[in-house]
C-alpha cells in the first residue's frame, strides 16, 4: 500500500504564541501548503493535559481561537487547508485509547518531555500528561499522515508514533496499513532563543514578557522589546566563528537572517563590526515590518469570534471525512462490531 503524501501539524493553545512559534512552524506551514495537501490543527485536546478544570473553559476558548487566527493571519489559506480544533474529531480520542493499548509502559517510561514538564511531582501530573504521545500519535496517523513538522523537542514523540503504528500492523497483519510518518524538520530558526537568556528557548511560559515577541504584540511593542535585548559589549561579529560563546548575538542574526529570508552568513557580513544599537534599530524594523501586519489582521479575526468558529467547523468536517473511514477500518480489525 502507498500511502499518498500528508502533511498534519498542531499547536497547542496555551499562552499566546509568538516569534518563535512563527518563525519555528507557522512560516514553514505556509510553504508547504504549496507542495502538498496539509492539515493544520489547533490541539485542544492537548492544552487540558496540565491546565483543566474550573474556570478554565472561557480562557481554553478564547486561546483556541486566538491560535486558529494567527494559523489564518500567518498565511494558511482555510479554504484549501483544513484548520480545526480536535475537540472536534472525535476520532483523535477512539483512536488514542486503542493505542493506548497497543504501547507499551516502557516506551512511554522513555518520554523525557513527561520528566521534564511534571518535574519532581509526577504522581501529581495527570494521566493524559503522560500519555500526551499516544494522543499526538493518533492525532498524526488517524488520518494516515506522512510528514510532520516537528521541533527538535518533539522528535522523541514522533519515534514513538512510528513504533506505534508498526505494532499495530504487526499485531493485526497489517503490513503498510499505518505509515511510517516522517519528520520534517525546516529552517535554521527553529529554535528562537529568549531576548533576555540567549541560552534558553523562546517560551510562551517565561514569566518575563520582555523574553518573547508575542504575534499579538503592535509595532511599538516589538521595537521596544528588540531593543532592550540581551546582548554583549564587543561589535558584531565579522564571521561564524566569532560567535562562539555568545548566544544573544547568535539568537538576534538568526532572527534577522530568518525574517529576511537571507543566509545567516550574508547577513554577519552586512553587519560585521558595528555596533549592536544601529543592528537593533535594522532588527526592529524588519520584524515590525513582518509581523505587525499579522498581529493587525489577528484582530480584525478575534473582533469576528463566530467566523473563526464557522472556519473550525469546516476544517473539522473535512478532517473527519478522511478521519471517518480510517476509524472504521480500524475497529473492524480490531473487532468492534459497528
Amino acid at each position: 500500500m502507498s500511502h499518498k503524501p500528508l502533511v498534519l501539524s498542531g499547536m497547542q493553545p496555551t499562552n499566546t504564541l509568538h516569534l518563535g512559534n512563527y518563525l519555528g512552524a507557522l512560516k514553514n506551514w505556509v510553504k508547504m501548503q504549496e507542495d502538498m495537501p496539509c492539515l493544520f490543527c489547533v490541539v485542544d485536546m492537548h492544552a487540558i493535559t496540565a491546565d483543566a478544570g474550573y474556570g478554565k473553559s472561557e480562557e481554553l476558548a478564547r486561546s483556541t481561537r486566538e491560535v486558529a487566527a494567527a494559523y489564518i493571519a500567518g498565511g494558511v489559506d482555510p479554504a484549501r487547508t483544513p484548520i480545526f480544533n480536535q475537540g472536534q474529531v472525535p476520532e483523535h480520542a477512539e483512536l488514542s485509547w486503542i493505542f493506548n493499548c497497543v504501547a507499551r509502559l516502557g516506551w512511554l517510561d522513555r518520554m523525557t518531555q513527561f520528566k521534564e514538564k511534571s518535574g519532581k511531582h509526577k504522581e501529581r501530573a495527570s494521566v493524559g500528561l503522560y500519555t500526551y504521545p499516544v494522543l499526538m500519535a493518533a492525532d498524526i496517523l488517524v488520518y494516515k499522515a506522512t510528514h510532520v513538522p516537528v521541533g527538535e523537542d518533539q522528535k522523541q514523540h514522533l519515534e514513538l508514533a512510528r513504533d506505534i503504528a508498526q505494532k499495530f500492523n504487526n499485531d493485526y497483519g497489517v503490513p503498510d496499513f499505518f505509515p511510517q510518518p516522517e519528520p520534517v524538520i525546516m529552517g535554521t530558526a527553529t529554535r528562537v532563543m529568549s531576548l533576555r537568556d540567549g541560552t534558553k528557548k523562546m517560551s510562551k511560559s517565561d514569566e518575563s514578557d520582555a523574553s518573547r515577541i508575542n504575534l499579538t504584540d503592535d509595532a511599538d511593542a516589538i521595537a521596544n522589546k528588540i531593543r532592550r535585548a540581551k546582548t554583549d559589549p564587543l561589535p558584531l561579529p565579522a564571521s561564524k566563528d566569532e560567535l562562539k560563546d555568545r548566544p544573544e548575538a547568535e539568537n538576534l542574526l538568526n532572527i534577522y537572517a530568518a525574517l529576511a529570508d537571507q543566509n545567516r552568513d550574508a547577513v554577519i557580513a552586512q553587519f560585521a563590526g558595528q555596533q549592536f544599537s544601529g543592528f537593533k534599530n535594522a532588527l526592529a524594523d524588519l520584524t515590525v515590518a513582518k509581523l505587525e501586519p499579522m498581529a493587525r489582521e489577528m484582530r480584525r479575526l478575534l473582533a469576528d469570534p463566530a467566523e473563526i468558529d464557522r472556519i473550525l467547523k469546516a476544517g473539522a468536517r473535512s478532517a473527519r471525512a478522511i478521519a471517518t473511514p480510517v476509524m472504521d477500518e480500524v475497529k473492524r480489525r480490531v473487532g468492534f462490531i459497528a
